[in-house]
């Protein structure tokens, strides 16, 4: 990897070690072995110092298949590492329009992996995916939510009509853009309308072209609540096209009690 530097006013050659010098307008590139730009960091200041440059109001990009830019109000480049650690309203804006946003964020520039253990914010179409704690590969297209995940995403109805699920759970969650997946863990809960589907892990599928739910599938500890009734299975997948869910694996209903006729209704095993 080739670093060139870009200072206006350059500094002196003459610079003494340990000396903090200021420079207005930064850009700090990095090349492939073959040439092509891979990086790029410009801000608006910059103080260098002995093993790092102290930069304001950043923006940056990585190149590759996917072109990703990332801004923040400071940003502290690494001279031995070459990492950036970004500070204050940082925002990563992909080519498709999908943003990430958080306070600080840890940029390995060799690997292209962003991390930060504060809560991140991902938006996408249709999307809001919030949690503590983060790391992604922007240019494949991959993230994960470490921990106290909450998810908005739409649907459709079946009268046409935009509707919302929500879906929480203890964490990891896993986002794979490019395969339209997002795989969830620990303590899940899905909320639509008046129903809720709890289980240990789900996949959530999303339609390659529309964006939006196609499929969610729940497996272990699995329960559907609707008005008081409960079923429980295996393993329940949800089609968003019927909005059905369909039960596999011993599946089991509760139906709730009339006061009046006395104890619950059980159907299953």
């Amino acid at each position: 990897m080739v670093f060139i530097f870009f200072l206006a006013p350059c500094l002196s050659a003459g610079a003494q070690e340990g000396v903090t010098q200021q420079v207005d307008g930064f850009t700090l590139e990095g090349f492939s072995k073959t040439g092509e730009r891979s990086w790029q960091v410009n801000g608006a200041t910059a103080d260098v110092q002995n093993d790092v440059i102290l930069i304001s109001d950043v923006d940056a990009n990585a190149y590759g298949d996917n072109t990703v830019n990332i801004k923040a109000k400071t940003g502290e480049y690494d001279k031995t590492s070459g990492n950036v650690r970004l500070k204050e309203d940082v925002v990563v804006t992909m080519d498709n329009g999908g943003q990430l946003k958080t306070d600080t964020l840890d940029w390995d520039k060799q690997t292209n992996m962003i991390v930060t253990d504060e809560h991140a914010v991902i938006t996408d179409d249709g999307l809001l995916a919030k949690g503590k704690g983060l790391k992604a590969s922007p240019d494949r297209k991959v993230a994960q939510l470490n921990e106290n995940v909450t998810v908005e995403v739409e649907t459709a109805s079946t009268e046409g009509q935009k509707e919302k699920i929500y879906i929480s759970c203890d964490g990891p969650m896993e986002i794979d853009q490019l395969n339209n997946v997002a795989v969830l863990k620990d303590n899940v809960v899905a909320v639509r309308g008046d129903q809720t589907l709890k289980a240990d892990h789900a996949e959530v599928h999303f339609d390659p072209e529309t964006k939006k739910i196609a499929t969610i599938i729940c497996t272990d500890n699995v329960s559907v609540t609707r008005g008081g009734n409960t079923s429980y299975s295996d393993k329940a997948i949800y089609s968003a096209a019927d909005q059905k869910v369909i039960f596999v694996g011993r599946p089991k209903l509760i139906l709730e009690a009339d006061n009046t006729k006395g104890d619950p209704v059980l159907f299953g095993d």
